[in-house]
């Protein structure tokens, strides 16, 4: 299978044809963290950055335990991770910062003790009705952790 697949790729790059996909077509990524492990989060947060740095669109729902990611003063996703230097928390405002839209899950916040006043800057609460639009269209790729 591997000399197939590698004898395909071989074959499309010797008639000029490319692999790789411009910036325009790239779909976008809708990453749903739900882990309350640093490093899953943080492999979701790095990955979600790549993506957007190689021009995808992206939106990131937090929900379950990853939604205290978004709770003022709460130690979720706190820990440095190697090689990134940063924590998963650092990462998440460094997303929010460019521009990438950030929210917990419609049910988050009214199962907890938490209001809408104690997520950081740049958290919304996501709506269903959008968030299955952004779902289901065909341009956007789900990524789930």
């Amino acid at each position: 299978m591997q000399k197939l697949l590698t004898g395909m790729i071989t074959a499309l790059m010797l008639c000029g044809l490319s692999l790789s996909v411009s910036a325009a077509e790239r779909p976008d990524l809708l990453t749903v963290i739900t882990s309350d492990s640093n490093d899953t989060q943080a492999m979701a947060l790095i990955l979600t950055r790549a993506s957007v740095q190689q021009g995808s669109g992206a939106r990131i729902l937090l929900c379950d335990h990853a939604g205290e990611l978004a709770v003022k003063g709460s130690d979720m996703g706190s820990t440095v991770v190697q090689p990134a230097d940063a924590s998963p928390r650092q990462m998440l405002a460094g997303l929010i910062q460019a521009g990438v839209t950030v929210e917990v899950c419609a049910i988050f916040l009214p199962n907890r003790v938490f209001d809408e006043g104690d997520l950081v800057d740049g958290v919304g609460i996501a709506r269903p009705g959008p968030i299955a639009e952004f779902m289901a269209a065909p341009d956007t790729r789900l990524f789930t952790f």
